[in-house]
């Protein structure tokens, strides 16, 4: 999180290293001494921020999920560039991968604010979808939140395969990611075509 004038740049750290701490150890993990050494800091000035290791959490996934929504940028007419897009970005940045699975796997349904951005972020792509099922640029015989999930699981169907990928020379996971990216891109047009 870079520093914008007059930030409190001790709160910026403490951000940077709950975003470390959550993506290596997740929720359950994550311990708020270590964040604050981390950040050159106390854990009552982290406290002071944030006022649970949850609310800390959830405020560093949502900056997670606004920069992968920036640079991915879903156009409903192009699915295909979408998947490729998506692909790319956890396969430069498969912490940030991580740190949103964490909160797949450890944050109760009960316990999901009023105002979550997951909820918010699917909720404007599914209505993305319909109104291009309602252009013609889509099939209209697919539900939405189908369409969504199932082209985001094959976008990032190489972010999770750590043991496949990480052990490769670099050249070779270049050439590897390539080839798997082209054939996320191909399922992907398959399921659902470029607009012309």
């Amino acid at each position: 999180m870079s520093s914008q004038p007059g930030a409190d740049s001790t709160r910026d750290r403490v951000v940077t290293a709950a975003t470390a701490e959550f993506s290596q150890y997740g929720i359950a993990g994550a311990r708020i001494d270590r964040i604050a050494r981390a950040a050159r800091t106390s854990k009552e000035r982290v406290y002071a921020y944030f006022s649970s290791k949850e609310a800390l959490y959830r405020f560093v996934s949502a900056q997670a999920l606004a920069a992968v929504a920036e640079a991915t940028r879903m156009d409903p007419t192009d699915l295909p560039g979408y998947a490729g897009r998506v692909h790319d970005y956890f396969a430069a940045h498969p912490e940030r991968f991580r740190l949103m699975t964490w909160g797949r796997l450890e944050l109760s349904d009960s316990g999901t604010p009023a105002y979550d951005p997951v909820q918010q972020t699917v909720a404007h792509k599914v209505e993305q979808l319909r109104k291009a099922q309602e252009a013609g640029h889509l099939d209209p015989a697919w539900d939405p939140l189908d369409i969504l999930v199932f082209v985001n699981q094959l976008a990032v169907s190489w972010a999770d395969q750590p043991d496949l990928t990480g052990t490769l020379p670099a050249h070779e996971r270049a050439d590897h990611l390539a080839t798997r990216r082209a054939a996320i891109v191909t399922a992907v047009q398959r399921l659902f075509p470029a607009a012309a």
